[in-house]
């Protein structure tokens, strides 16, 4: 019953200057006068000087348009920033990086702490309400701020203020009032000389209805907040992440936290209007209604007539009986949108003069888009970005606005730009506030950084990395000691002492996460001087290191280990070949090669008692490009190359990573950065059981090592690839490592099921992930060598922050997929040829074939649906798994031979299309 008096102090001032050039009251000499003394109108409404003052709904909604040069002297009201920064973190960035450009002059006028301006919420008044007047009355003072008497109205110099609002009911109010104010639309369409401002309007708040000339509803209404609210408690839906099918457009999965499987949603009604990444209500259908995914590959290639009803029908027959059908449901409401801007072409209206158009996203799982633009013909052969604003139920497609231009279809310049957009990979310039963390040069060690580390420098260290690296982040050494065991160091770049917590460069390393490997460029992490230069461990370079050194016996058991802060000069940076020549040479005695063939007699018995604890050996095409040197473009291609050397330093890094983990999850329980790999839900396996089954082989999925015998077993002397693919058929059956915080997840989740170790972290790369640079300042805390700080032992803060690095880690892994099949298309641009190939997966109208040279992977189609269709008829069992026409059957792993080239009829996708040499049928 206790009640308690709680008085809030609210502090006004009346010195907040108004940011104008014109005013004379606030022209103090400390006073930053960013607003244009008289701004030149470029509006044909408003031909008169004038500011901008926009509502905070205009700024989320027409970020795009904000964003261009043609709007200049704009006030942001301190209310209307700190409403975008509670609703978009995102759309707060981009205002925040307009207003700190001072060509724009954007002004933030903090009215909220203006006696003048700021306004007491009034009873019953709603908070959108109070700010909206709020609003209102800063426009108001403004006018008479800047007009203080009114006989200076006749004055040329007067400068007026116009609200920018889409608000109907705020826009009528401010008219009451007597304020100057348009709608964003309205301002736009009047601006001389900027065509392209019109095009980049959100349709946020277009009624589509009108457009569509009343055409029924395609889409069942969505549920409310409060209907989805009260769904999920009472267990009647299911939240969950929808994810669409990049194969079949009609169909998608809903990913529910919690549940094994994934519940299936299928057709226009099924899916609802959700975009891939959404966060979905989902309602089950009864079990008797439940279905299986389609075989089919079903891409949407509909002329925008609105009938989907012919794709449905294809998309039903398609559904096999199956003995266990999938959870299948439907969306019924979207609880948060996950929409970005996305890469795509224009798909031109028929109609001529329209400016109504498609846009084609190149990401097949997004549909495609609406937009209004009138520079159709300049954007037909250019990529562009666009933005999704909404999707009524009336429309097939969502309705969106283009953003800008990026270059011209197929450039590779503009191709990669797309890949890295696409894949939300950070790839800006490091900003001044970022480079001015970097140490100055020359940089030399000193004395003192000499008694506050080990002086390893005497140790005969060196490094092995692939060919043409720079970012050097381990070395290695082995020596044997005078008890006939052996001392073996890792040297990892002590990247920690150049980048410290809260700075300026550790925010931007820990938002980009990883280094990005493209095929011509690598994305660092950390600024060049740092990753290729004062942290990489050169060779005769002393360097910083954090050492991870082992007493081991002849059989490779640990005796002891200990961790150190030291200093190192490497010996030699060699390639993986170099090293092989070294330990393969017998005749070479030096130190370093007697060390590598240590090592590596050391890392076979590592590698051999890993895979009997039931370590998985996977396995994924590999291939590397030997580019121009000028051009950069692809002018051969070869698979990677395994030498024993690549296993050896593998085997090391494995060690320490696990050593590492072992020692900060001792003294940090609750907040030590660890790796796990969950173990494959059973029914992951289905396809790699089914295709083992049906040429003979029965693949054993009860444990980790049962998968390995099984693998090892699967051996057919007439197919030497077979047993390669059926490893690559397994690691796609895997569940993605994560990162996580020791202290949210139960101790038997910490388990990594493919090393088959009970606990995991990473250490051995902090030039190009950031996970390790906080593992390496957990383990300094842990061995004296640094101080903690609050966030490093907050583990609900390190588990937020490994969100991020596995977000990143995913996106980095598919943008180096992607880089791989561009240069592969680049390769392919005008040549023919045959290659030998397997046949991956059988599919119901199509077989996936995989090129081992290339790497490659692609589709082989059967029924009468493409342009590289065979002329005969198949007949798929997918029991066995097989097509068969006459005589000739194709099954999974079986050896094909097709001829290669590249389709550049779709400009959007170019492909590789597979044409049928042998066997013919």
């Amino acid at each position: 019953g206790t009640i308690l008096q709680i008085v809030r102090e609210h502090y006004l001032r009346d010195d907040i200057w108004c940011g104008s050039s014109i005013c004379r009251k606030c022209a103090h000499q400390d006073n930053e006068l960013i607003l244009e003394k008289i701004p030149l109108s470029k509006n044909k409404i408003f031909p008169f000087p004038h500011y901008i003052l926009l509502d905070t709904c205009v700024v989320l909604n027409q970020i795009t348009v904000l964003e261009e040069d043609a709007l200049c002297n704009v006030i942001i009201l301190q209310t209307v920033l700190e409403e975008v920064k509670h609703r978009s973190s995102s759309v707060y960035k981009r205002l925040k990086d307009i207003i700190g450009n001072p060509n724009r002059k954007f002004y933030v006028f903090v009215n909220e702490h203006h006696k003048d301006t700021y306004v007491e919420r009034e009873p019953g008044e709603k908070v959108n309400d109070r700010n909206d007047r709020a609003i209102r009355v800063s426009v108001a003072w403004y006018e008479s701020h800047l007009m203080p008497n009114k006989g200076d109205r006749k004055k040329k110099d007067y400068v007026r203020v116009i609200l920018l609002t889409d608000d109907a009911e705020n826009k009528q109010k401010a008219e009451n009032d007597g304020l100057l104010v348009a709608t964003v639309g309205d301002y736009v369409r009047h601006v001389d000389n900027c065509p392209g401002l019109e095009d980049r309007l959100s349709q946020h708040n277009t009624t589509y209805e009108l457009q569509a000339g009343g055409r029924e509803p395609l889409f069942p209404s969505h549920l409310t907040p409060s209907q989805i609210h009260e769904g999920i408690k009472s267990g009647k839906l299911l939240q969950g992440s929808f994810l669409a099918s990049r194969e079949n457009f009609l169909e998608g999965q809903v990913s529910v936290e919690g549940q094994d499987k994934m519940v299936l949603v299928q057709g226009c009604v099924g899916l609802n209007r959700a975009v891939d990444g959404d966060i979905v209500a989902v309602k089950l259908l009864p079990k008797e209604e439940w279905s299986v995914p389609s075989h089919m590959v079903l891409q949407d290639e509909d002329d925008d007539s609105g009938d989907v009803l012919e794709e449905e029908d294809t998309l039903i027959k398609s559904r096999e009986t199956q003995v266990e059908k999938l959870p299948t449901g439907h969306i019924v409401g979207i609880i948060r949108r996950k929409w970005r801007q996305y890469c795509g072409i224009l798909q031109q209206n028929p109609i001529k003069g329209s400016v109504r158009h498609i846009f084609v996203p190149a990401e097949k799982k997004i549909p495609k888009v609406r937009i209004e633009t009138r520079q159709a013909d300049t954007l037909s052969n250019q990529r562009i970005v666009v933005t999704i604003d909404s999707w009524p139920r009336n429309s097939r497609y969502p309705l969106g606005h283009f953003v800008r231009a990026l270059g011209k279809i197929g450039d590779k310049d503009t191709e990669n730009e797309v890949l890295l957009l696409e894949h939300d990979v950070p790839h800006s310039k490091f900003s001044e506030t970022v480079l001015s963390c970097l140490p100055k040069l020359p940089w030399i060690i000193s004395e003192k950084d000499v008694q506050s580390r080990v002086d390893l420098r005497h140790v005969d260290i060196c490094s092995v990395d692939p060919p043409g690296c720079t970012d050097i982040d381990d070395a290695l050494h082995c020596m044997e000691l005078e008890n006939g065991n052996y001392e073996v160091g890792v040297h990892i770049a002590d990247v920690s002492h150049f980048i410290r917590s809260g700075t300026a460069i550790d925010k931007e390393a820990a938002l980009r996460a990883t280094t990005v490997y493209l095929v011509d460029k690598r994305i660092d992490m950390v600024p060049e001087l740092l990753s290729s230069n004062l942290c990489s461990l050169l060779g005769n370079e002393e360097r910083f290191a954090f050492s991870c050194i082992w007493e081991l016996t002849q059989e490779a058991e640990v005796v002891n280990t200990r961790f150190c802060k030291s200093i190192i000069r490497s010996r030699q940076a060699m390639t993986y070949e170099e090293a092989q020549m070294k330990i393969d040479d017998l005749t070479l005695q030096d130190n370093l090669s007697k060390s590598l063939r240590g090592l590596n007699s050391l890392a076979k018995i590592l590698k051999k008692r890993r895979i009997e604890n039931g370590a998985l050996v996977l396995a994924s095409p590999e291939i590397r490009f030997q580019v121009d040197s000028e051009t950069l473009d692809p002018v051969e291609v070869e698979t990677k190359k395994l030498r024993e050397t690549n296993s050896m330093v593998e085997e090391f890094m494995l060690l320490a990573n696990i050593s590492v983990a072992n020692k900060i999850l001792e003294d940090f329980p609750e907040c030590a950065m660890l790796r796990r790999h969950p173990k494959p839900p059973l029914s992951n396996f289905e396809p790699l059981v089914k295709a083992g089954r049906n040429l003979g082989f029965e693949i054993n999925i009860e444990s980790g090592k049962a998968l390995a015998l099984s693998l090892d077993n699967a051996v057919r002397p007439d197919n030497a690839f077979f047993n390669t693919m059926l490893r690559i058929l397994a690691t796609r059956c895997m569940m993605q490592a994560v990162y996580f915080a020791s202290g949210m997840v139960q101790r038997d989740e910490f388990f990594h099921y493919g090393l088959a170790v009970p606990i995991y972290t990473h250490f051995t790369s902090p030039i190009r992930r950031y996970a390790d640079i906080i593992v390496h300042r957990l383990l300094a805390v842990s061995i004296g060598a640094d101080v903690t700080y609050p966030e490093l032992l907050d583990k609900r803060k390190s588990q937020t922050l490994s969100h991020n690095l596995n977000y990143r880690n995913r996106m980095a892994q598919y943008a180096g997929r992607a880089s791989v099949a561009l240069h592969t298309h680049l390769f392919f641009r005008g040549k023919v040829q045959d290659e030998q190939g397997y046949v991956l997966y059988v599919r119901k109208n199509a077989l996936q074939i995989l090129i081992p040279k290339y790497g490659l992977e692609g589709t082989l189609y059967l029924s009468p649906h493409k342009a590289e269709k065979l002329n005969v008829t198949f007949v798929y069992n997918e029991e066995e798994q097989t097509q068969k026409c006459g005589d000739v059957s194709f099954r999974p792993f079986d050896p094909v031979t097709v001829q290669l080239s590249l389709d550049q009829s779709n400009l959007q996708h170019e492909k590789i299309i597979m044409k049928l040499v042998n066997p013919q049928v």
